[in-house]
This record gives structure tokens, sequence and C-alpha cells, in this order.
């Protein structure tokens, strides 16, 4: 995976675009470090408040040397967050200590790659339908470092049809992990609408 600290310049002086391609690589570990606080709250608003901060304060940020560090420390704004709406909420202190402790332990970034969910998402992927697949092979070839824009044009679709196509890959992926015992976050929307 690519550092994500390549946009830190163009983010610092305000590009709204090099911010927008490094949320594409850098939401998914921000949002999956906020899995353990699930239950307890609105993790969404979390990560939508904790990438807003990101954006607020990455033209002060000082890279420690290390990859993703523009990453890291979203990880722990959002983290922090989780916890100042747990003492909000009057979770009781032992709780928020355990889940505290348990994204911790979670690492900063997603758990390593489980061999066979590998091969369940390989053949859900197999059985997508052409445009789909298309757009999302496109997608995660470009691993955040394209827009939606340039992807659609390179797969020859509108803006528009190339989102669309995205959509509905993820939705047909999700069903079809779901019918091989695989519970995905957010799951597929009932009716097949997202």
């Amino acid at each position: 995976m690519a550092d994500l600290d390549r946009y830190l310049a163009a983010i610092a002086r305000g590009d709204a675009d090099a911010f927008a391609a490094w949320l594409a690589g850098a939401e998914p570990r921000v949002r999956a470090s906020l899995h353990s606080f699930a239950a307890r709250l609105d993790t969404e608003a979390v990560l939508q408040e904790a990438l807003l901060r990101t954006w607020q304060v990455a033209p002060r940020f000082q890279p420690d040397g290390r990859p993703d560090g523009l990453v890291r420390l979203s990880v722990r704004i959002a983290r922090n967050l989780a916890v100042s709406e747990l003492r909000r909420a009057r979770v009781d202190p032992v709780e928020v200590e355990q889940l505290e402790r348990l994204a911790e332990a979670q690492g900063e970034g997603p758990a390593p790659p489980d061999p066979l969910l590998r091969r369940l998402i390989e053949r859900c992927r197999a059985l997508l339908p052409e445009r789909p697949a298309l757009a999302l092979a496109a997608r995660l070839r470009a691993a955040g470092g394209k827009s939606d824009h340039e992807l659609a044009q390179e797969t020859g679709m509108s803006l528009n049809t190339f989102l669309q196509n995205v959509g509905r890959a993820r939705r047909a992926l999700a069903e079809c992990l779901e019918r091989q015992g695989v519970t995905v976050p957010g799951g597929a929307a009932p009716g097949g609408v997202a």
C-alpha cells in the first residue's frame, strides 16, 4: 500500500482534490479503527468529525518519518472523539476503558487479510456483471490515487454511470458474501438499494 503522506504538501496548501485522494485511501482504515465502539455510539458521526478535524489540522501536521503519519493522526483523533462521546453519554467508565483497550489492541490499521475471506471475495468478484466488475476493478487498482472522474473516463463511462456501477458491484459483492455466511458491515440494503 502506498504511503498516503505523498498528498501532505498539497493538502497543506488547501488542495481539496489531494485531500479527497488521501481520504479515499485513509477512510477505510479510520473507519476500521472505530469498530470496537460501533455497538455503543454512532461511529459514522465520529468518523465524519474526525476526518473534518484532520482536514483542519493537516496544514500544521509534521510527519514523524514513518509512513502514513496523517492516517495515524486521523485514527488517534477518531478514537479520542469516540472515547469523549462515550464519556458524554455517561457510559460506565470501566466499559470505556475496556473499549479503549480493545481499540488499541486492534492496532492502527486493518487486521491482516484472511486467506479464506480473500478467496470468497475473489469468487464473488468473478460473478459480477461486466460493467460493475470493470468499475470496481478500476477503483481498486487506483487505490485512491485517482478521482472517480478520471476513473470514469478511463473505463469509458460517464461519471454517474461509473458511480452507479461501483454501487452495484458493492451491493452484489455484499449479497454474495452474505450468502456465503460472511457478515458485511453495512451489508446489502434491502431491495438492493444502497
